[in-house]
């Protein structure tokens, strides 16, 4: 420390600078821990040792034999001009400033149970404040000597009118010249009112600071486009290599390329590019001819590449319609399983939980069943529609595509048929479940009861409709089926008479030809 250890004032000063708590000689610390905390700021070192001690003896907590008050514990006071932020106030700590003494004047502190000075917004940047109540005889130079110590001041404009405008290097100096409004200022030892003042500190707004701070933000904005364009490259694709310049050796290069299948994109670009540059002329004529002839022959293998993944795409549709009808059997199954299980045989060994639970797993397995018999019926649908007219040229294949497809719907219409039927057993089981709760049930649910079984009854009735329909369209597919089948035999019938007839008249003509012949040899 440096300091002599028989100085107790001195070593106490020094202590409470480093913000450490004063210790005795033996180790104890002198400051209660029950006296209220009160912060005290100092502007620079040496305030401590030049504070009024004639003053602070007449303070309750004010220690002799230490020279300091006892009920203040040690912090890091704000240094001004060394750059030092001073440390947030907690609200239930009282700020007391203290006497500041300059070499031509003396700055006495303003009452600290008055609430603080008022201060407009913080312009963007502000680097410069407005300083009134000076003394009618302040000079730039007491100015100067008051605020130097907030930190570098660039410029002073004094107005005549006992207010000034102070510009100073940094933004964090303005926070501590805002620190001494309030202050009384007082010019020597004199209390002539020419030489005494109340100073307000407060934030000015200046062209030099807001362009300083547009500057300032425009730099930061050009940097962060720089970032955002450097991250954005880094993930951008490399760009592409540069189309050569025609020539009669890359001209062959590039034919070869045309050939290959692996190469051809890279070399129909080049070709492009040679040709929207206007390379072809009277010499190189026949060189693009060849090339644009071998970009024509590439046509036949995309056209059977593509006729190549359509088949692929058709045998996936017909497996995956192979797949979807094993899963609507299985479906099926384990319908009838729960049918079977919801019958009176079996069903009357069930608990109750175990019945709701079979005829929950019922209609869940019945609503999926549906649903996949829907996509089916919708495949089939699409692949009806995708036969064309120009796929049927004579009658006979005509007939037989009508057949087929006549074949196919009433398949179709089986199908839709069973699952009718299904769904009319599942109804009519849920129905008879019904009807037996209902004498078990008491008075209050008999009136839901009934409601569901309204609700069955007509979805058992909508059914029975649907079915009867489907079943005539089905009697009505089955007359047509017959019909053609007829009209194929008539057709057979009529080809064999046909032919009959042109034998006969090719063996009469025959017959009159060799006459004919025998005519004329005189036989």
């Amino acid at each position: 420390m440096g300091l002599p250890m028989s100085d107790p004032t001195a070593w106490a000063t020094a202590m409470n600078n480093l913000g450490m708590a004063p210790m005795g000689m033996t180790g104890q610390p002198l400051l209660p821990d029950e006296v209220k905390h009160v912060v005290v700021r100092c502007f620079d070192k040496t305030t401590m040792s030049k504070m009024n001690t004639h003053h602070l003896s007449r303070h309750p907590d004010f220690d002799p034999a230490l020279g300091m008050m006892t009920g203040i514990p040690p912090i890091n006071p704000m240094m001004p001009g060394l750059g030092i932020v001073p440390p947030p106030i907690p609200p239930d700590m009282p700020a007391v400033k203290e006497i500041i003494h300059c070499k031509s004047c003396t700055l006495f502190p303003p009452n600290p149970h008055l609430p603080p000075p008022a201060t407009r917004e913080r312009p963007p940047g502000c680097k410069t404040v407005f300083v009134g109540g000076l003394p009618e005889n302040g000079t730039e130079q007491i100015i100067m000597e008051v605020f130097e110590q907030c930190g570098e001041v660039i410029a002073i404009r004094k107005s005549k009118k006992n207010f000034c405008h102070i510009r100073f290097a940094e933004e964090f100096m303005v926070d501590k010249a805002l620190y001494l409004s309030g202050y009384r200022i007082r010019l020597g030892s004199s209390t002539d009112k020419k030489d005494t003042g109340r100073l307000h500190v407060d934030f000015a707004q200046a062209r030099d600071d807001l362009y300083e701070w547009e500057c300032k933000q425009r730099m930061l904005a050009r940097e962060e486009r720089h970032r955002r364009r450097l991250e954005e490259e880094r993930f951008h694709p490399p760009s592409p290599p540069p189309v050569v310049h025609y020539s009669d050796h890359e001209c062959s290069i590039v034919a070869e390329k045309l050939k290959d299948d692996t190469k051809f994109s890279e070399a129909v670009q080049t070709l492009l590019t040679w040709i929207e540059r206007g390379e072809v002329n009277r010499r190189t004529a026949n060189n693009f001819y060849s090339m644009i002839q071998s970009a024509n022959s590439h046509i036949r293998r995309l056209v059977n590449e593509k006729a190549a993944h359509e088949k692929e795409m058709e045998e996936a549709k017909e497996k995956f319609k192979l797949a979807l009808s094993g899963i609507l059997v299985q479906f099926e199954q384990i319908v009838a399983v729960y049918h079977s299980a919801s019958k009176q045989k079996a069903w009357d060994h069930f608990t109750k939980a175990q019945r709701k639970n079979i005829s929950v797993w019922c209609k869940q397995a019945e609503e999926i069943r549906n649903i996949h018999n829907d996509e089916l019926m919708g495949i089939r649908r699409e692949e009806e529609m995708e036969m064309s007219d120009e796929e049927i040229e004579d009658p006979s294949e005509m007939k037989e595509t009508d057949e087929s497809a006549l074949v196919s719907q009433v398949e179709a219409l089986k199908e839709e048929n069973d699952s009718l039927r299904w769904q009319l057993d599942a109804y009519r089981n849920e129905v008879e479940l019904l009807k037996q709760e209902h004498g078990k049930a008491s008075r209050d649910e008999d009136t839901t009861k009934e409601q569901q079984l309204k609700l069955l009854q007509q979805a058992l009735q909508g059914m029975q409709q649907h079915l009867l329909k489907v079943q005539d369209e089905y009697k009505k597919r089955e007359a047509e089926l017959e019909k053609v089948k007829e009209d194929k035999l008539k057709i057979e019938a009529l080809l064999e008479t046909l032919k009959e007839q042109v034998c006969d008249f090719l063996i009469l003509s025959y017959s009159s030809a060799v006459n004919a012949v025998l005519a004329l040899h005189g036989l």
